[in-house]
């Protein structure tokens, strides 16, 4: 998010419709050189962890952990650095997005501190999340 140019927007909500229980040290995903997405109500995507922190465009993303896949129930725009939350409880924040399945589906990259898995978590099908627009600082 750029916070001299967006303002603020609607948080999207989303459904656990797969959990995954995998992760990587040599996945080799690369970061597209956007910022932000345009999510469609009833698209699935994947989120992926990852303790990897440059965003720069084509930066190697290896090491992940897999949460699984989500429906998500309603149009918005998702931005490197939203919020992913289950409940109270904050995962991380968008790091950006791999296209290497699109346009099936994005991989949403998620920056943790240590690559988590979505059974480690105690994700379940039906699971309700939420991506939110970070709180800007003044």
């Amino acid at each position: 998010m750029n916070p001299h140019e967006d303002g603020r927007k609607r948080g999207l909500r989303a459904t656990v419709v797969k959990v995954l229980r995998h992760r990587r040290e040599d996945r080799g995903m690369s970061l597209e050189p956007h910022a932000s997405r345009c999510i469609r109500a009833g698209e699935v995507h994947e989120l992926v962890t990852t303790d990897h922190c440059d965003t720069a465009t084509g930066s190697r993303i290896d090491r992940v952990g897999f949460l699984g896949f989500a429906e998500f129930g309603g149009a918005g725009v998702l931005d490197r650095g939203d919020e992913l939350r289950i409940g109270d409880r904050l995962i991380g924040t968008v790091l950006g997005f791999d296209a290497c399945h699109y346009p099936n589906h994005y991989n949403i990259l998620v920056r943790t501190e240590i690559p988590c898995t979505g059974e480690e978590i105690g994700l379940i099908p039906e699971t309700p999340i939420a991506f939110d627009q970070a709180p800007t600082r003044a």
